[in-house]
């Protein structure tokens, strides 16, 4: 390889170095390459101007634009520069000749260029032998099975490695024709023993094939499937030219293109964006008329129209909440509180599950309306989803999509409608939920009502979970007994009682008023009521908890009012006062029952509890000469009737006390009757006031009309707690009621009490029956002696009593 002007020794030479990025150079290579380094052109310059020899070596770095010497391997090649070209806009191009390998030695300096110490090495003599012959085989078809995969060699180089037979050689001429990167060329010229880096080359050669076999196979694949791809393009594009000419506007192929790309926009889970794609292939491959296309369609258009990640941005502003609460709902001070503690909480910890909340009052009172008040104020979209007579378990989890006319459940329609995924659903009616053979709705919610569970609810229409822990729920109820037990445990119950006298004026006239004026076109110079006659409105055409009747009865008055500004040109303006009331509305509905005016014998104030709220239940009774006959009229329930027995029991027990002749229940017969007969009532507590009744019909001793009274009786006389109390004692304050007789028991409810009642009604609890008799008749019924008289006359002796006295209960 050595040219005859070329003389090398064996000694160390000093000449400039080049650093080669990304090429490694070998002995007997001849090439052409471009140097624009600054450094790299002054180490040109100086071999030129001198013996035109220059050392070669790879830097290891090839991201280092300016190397040092400690980054370039010290084993390279001495080149002879055979030209060099200076008029390149950005360097010279140098060309080349690799004479033999050496090493760097030493460095002599690093500036301008570096300058080294390079002593060449001999080539390592080797004799020919069998296993050479043998090496020089297996190179042969290594190399020939390397071209053969790799496909980008010239045939001139494979010409030159048959028409090479040494070893060193040999692998030099290989490893420089390879496309191996370049740590892996300098791993071979490293090795200065000619048949030992053969080996190496084989080694390395082997590795190569089976990557680019790997290679090719992936290759092969990728076309296939390109192949396929473009099959299916083709048959594609053919079925639309055909469909076009047919004039078929409907291209299925188009349409399940555009579902897939809006599918893959929606950022679903791997697997349920799968589902959803095969459903798309689905259609592909159908008749745009055909029955289970349209089935497809449908299906696929329903869950790209669910709010999959779309959320409206929540504002949590209590002051702001407090202002639309406020302007929204007179009074309401206790549910009010409550969802600002909701609110509150819900801002110091938003990653919680919110609690569900129960809403459970009388109808009118104000629950649907306050939990849009609430989405408003917290900036979320509202959906009022009505669950009253649901008997199916399919309205709340959806048809599956195989039966005909099949669509998802309520839950799943809200969030549709809401077009987010976190809005406000209110359930409604709740504790109206049927049962059917087809399922229990009731159970059907718990999983969408329990925060634990609701993160995938599915629904069986859409097979995919959907995450309902966003969605703050809120249900209504009218009767919180009528909930079964698990679905009620779920919810956080706010209880909404009914609206007293005043709190009915003042929603009337600054809510509901001013609603009905703007619904019927109205100015409020128009019209205008009196303070009075809204008061006379109120009790002489409405008997409700809520005020929805009230509102009806004030848009009577408005449309009324309307007519005559319509048709009498000379009405400008009306004004509502207590006189012109009847003309308007017509009679009054409610009049005052004047019977409770005065104390009448076995006539008490009862009090009852209903689904619309507390009300008075007046209980009568009448003692006539017979022979000891009971009779229970007004449409009494079968836990009422055996009240009624439990306390013709116990005064049985104390008629020797009372100067009741013992065998009166043979002698007389007693008719109790609880007024408005077609109303069915049931239940215990009536018990105290059908013994007080019984006990002031067989002494004629009547009963003080400003009391009221609520409580099991037992045989013993003892009286036992009831449920209600809020209610009952909001119907007793109604009905002007100045005294209410309550279970000792039942002492904790009075903290529910709203405070207007406080203010007006006296509560006194008891234990015993006795003390009920001495608080409610107007004179006492129990007597020193016994008489074998039904009515008592002498006065009554404190001694007998064996509970407490009423001093002691008023405390």
């Amino acid at each position: 390889m050595l040219k005859d002007d070329i003389k090398l020794q064996n000694i160390e030479q000093a000449m400039p170095v080049l650093a080669m990025r990304g090429l490694v150079f070998f002995p007997g290579m001849m090439l052409q390459f471009d140097v624009a380094r600054t450094k790299s052109i002054e180490a040109v310059n100086a071999a030129a101007d001198g013996e035109r020899l220059i050392f070669l070596a790879a830097q290891t770095d090839l991201s280092d634009d300016e190397p040092q010497s400690k980054d370039i391997y010290s084993m390279g090649v001495i080149a002879k520069i055979h030209q060099v070209v200076r008029n390149q806009p950005e360097g010279i191009k140098l060309h080349v000749e690799g004479i033999a390998r050496a090493e760097m030695i030493s460095i002599l300096t690093e500036e301008p260029f570096i300058h080294a110490n390079v002593l060449e090495i001999p080539t390592a003599a080797y004799r020919k032998s069998r296993k050479t012959e043998a090496m020089n085989r297996i190179i042969y078809e290594k190399f020939e099975e390397y071209v053969r995969l790799f496909k980008r060699l010239s045939p001139d180089v494979f010409l030159g490695v048959v028409q090479e037979t040494d070893c060193g050689k040999l692998a030099d001429y290989i490893t420089m024709n390879i496309g191996v990167s370049f740590d892996k060329k300098q791993f071979i010229l490293d090795e200065v023993h000619p048949v030992k880096r053969l080996e190496k080359l084989i080694k390395l050669l082997s590795a190569e094939i089976e990557i680019l076999k790997i290679e090719s196979d992936i290759h092969k694949r990728t076309q296939t499937q390109i192949d396929e791809n473009q099959r299916d393009y083709y048959l594609k594009e053919q079925m639309r030219a055909i469909q076009y000419e047919l004039g078929e506007d409907d291209n299925p192929l188009q349409e399940a293109e555009l579902l897939k790309k809006q599918i893959e926009a929606l950022g679903l889970e791997p697997v349920h964006q799968e589902k959803l794609i095969k459903e798309c292939e689905k259609l592909e491959r159908m008749s745009y008329a055909s029955q289970e296309a349209s089935v497809i369609r449908v299906y696929l258009d329903t869950c790209l129209a669910l709010p999959w990640n779309k959320s409206s941005k929540e504002k949590i502003d209590l002051p702001r909440a407090q202002k639309i609460l406020d302007r929204d709902h007179y009074g309401m001070t206790k549910v009010k509180e409550r969802f600002l503690e909701i609110l509150a909480v819900r801002k110091l910890a938003p990653e919680q599950n919110a609690q569900i909340i129960c809403l459970v009052g009388p109808p009118g009172v104000g629950k649907t309306s306050i939990a849009k008040s609430v989405a408003q104020a917290l900036g979320r979209q509202y959906v009022r989803v009505s669950l009253g007579g649901v008997s199916d378990e399919a309205e709340i989890m959806g048809h599956r999509k195989t039966y005909v006319g099949s669509m998802p459940g309520r839950i799943i329609n809200a969030l549709k409608q809401a077009k987010t995924n976190n809005p406000l659903i209110l359930l409604d009616e709740i504790d109206k939920l049927g049962t059917h053979f087809r399922g229990d709705p009731a159970s059907a919610l718990l999983e969408v009502l329990d925060p634990e569970q609701n993160r995938e609810f599915t629904d069986r229409y859409m097979e995919i979970p959907f995450n309902l822990q966003n969605v703050l729920f809120i249900t209504t109820a009218n009767d919180a007994s009528s909930i079964p037990g698990p679905l009620y445990d779920r919810m956080d119950v706010i209880p909404l009682t009914s609206y007293t006298l005043d709190e009915k004026f003042n929603i009337a006239t600054k809510h509901l008023i001013r609603k009905q004026l703007k619904n019927h076109g109205l100015k409020a110079t128009q019209l205008k009521f009196q303070k009075q006659a809204v008061y006379d409105l109120i009790d002489g055409y409405t008997r409700e908890a809520g005020v929805r009747s009230l509102e009806r009865n004030i848009a009577s008055i408005c449309r009324k009012v309307a007519k005559k500004i319509v048709m009498d040109t000379h009405v400008k303006s009306f004004t509502v006062t207590s006189d012109n009331l009847e003309e308007l509305l017509g009679p009054k509905r409610f009049c005052k029952d004047n019977s409770f005016d005065t104390n009448t014998v076995g006539l008490v104030n009862g009090l009852a509890w209903t689904s619309v709220g507390g009300e008075m239940l007046p209980i009568e009774v009448a003692v006539m000469k017979g022979k000891g006959k009971i009779q229970l009229t007004g449409s009494l329930g079968n836990v009422m009737k055996e009240s009624a027995s439990a306390a013709i029991t116990c005064i049985r027990t104390r008629a020797d006390k009372l100067g009741i002749q013992a065998d009166f229940h043979e002698k007389y017969d007693i008719h109790l009757h609880a007024p408005e007969g077609a109303v069915p009532k049931d239940g215990p507590s009536a018990g105290i006031a059908m013994a007080t009744s019984i006990t002031s019909a067989l002494l004629n001793i009547p009963v003080k009309h400003t009391m009221a009274m609520t409580g099991e009786i037992t045989l013993q006389g003892r009286v036992l707690p009831i449920g209600g109390l809020k209610e009952k004692s909001m119907a007793a304050y109604k009905n002007g009621i100045k005294t209410v007789i309550i279970p000792w028991d039942n002492q904790p409810d009075l903290a529910e009490i709203d405070a207007v009642v406080k203010e007006n009604v006296e509560f006194v609890p008891v234990k015993m029956i006795d003390t009920v008799l001495e608080l409610a008749l107007e004179k006492s019924a129990f007597k020193k002696e016994k008489k074998g008289k039904v009515l008592l006359d002498k006065p009554i002796d404190k001694s007998r009593l064996r509970t407490e006295k009423p001093s002691e209960m008023l405390q």
